[in-house]
């Protein structure tokens, strides 16, 4: 069995999916941006409730939405129960189940993807679609004005994997130079990640993705203000 991530574009049919072993909150931050770089930064992102898009049901919030929070984008989430909201993606669903089970079946990650990828580039490019007046969702893509935030910042954005150095703090090389950033003795060893875009860090959680602290690096000095 595989896990994954599935992302409609424009909210015009066509989409794209990433296949995962397991999908986590950073993965979503991660193919979030990897979208955003191909298609540019949207005005809004439509989901589900699951606990890898938000974590306000824990009191605190995951990957996605502290990432959209910095980039101006609006988070919007389907009523539970209610699968119509995101009948686009469900029905992008039900004909790749289609597509998949006429395929040889995958005996890796690897094949998988080859075989989604396959299904996409036809599904987007060369299958019409009768909602869409026999035409292919990136012909309707194509000639659509996209919809942008009112200010995304342009910026380089990274992950990187660590784990607590046993004493509640964790190293970053910024501009050449290695700086501590203090995430509190309570956290001692345990895996997180950092989400790095230019200065603006946040460390969340390698488990869940839930936020541990959320801080502006300050080039000028090496311990960083401890993230709250």
């Amino acid at each position: 069995m595989a896990d994954g991530v599935d992302i409609l574009v424009a909210g015009e049919r066509g989409g794209i999916s990433i296949a995962l072993p397991v999908t986590t909150a950073v993965d979503v931050g991660r193919i979030f941006q990897a979208a955003r770089m191909r298609h540019g930064t949207p005005a809004a992102v439509l989901t589900d409730n699951g606990c890898i898009f938000t974590a306000e049901h824990r009191g605190g919030k995951a990957v996605l939405q502290t990432e959209l929070e910095r980039l101006g984008v609006r988070l919007k989430h389907s009523h539970p129960y209610h699968p119509q909201t995101c009948g686009k993606v469900e029905r992008f669903h039900q004909a790749q189940k289609k597509y998949l089970a006429k395929q040889p079946a995958a005996t890796s990650l690897e094949a998988l993807q080859a075989h989604v990828d396959r299904f996409a580039a036809h599904y987007n490019t060369q299958r019409p679609h009768r909602a869409l007046g026999r035409r292919t969702p990136q012909e309707i893509y194509d000639a659509k004005l996209k919809a942008r935030p009112s200010a995304a910042p342009a910026t380089h954005f990274r992950v990187r994997y660590d784990k607590d150095d046993g004493h509640g703090s964790l190293t970053l090389r910024y501009d050449s130079k290695l700086h501590h950033i203090g995430i509190g003795a309570r956290h001692r060893n345990r895996a997180v990640v950092m989400l790095i875009a230019d200065r603006d860090i946040r460390v969340v959680t390698a488990e869940d993705g839930d936020l541990l602290g959320h801080l502006t690096l300050d080039p000028n000095r090496d311990y960083q203000r401890q993230s709250a």
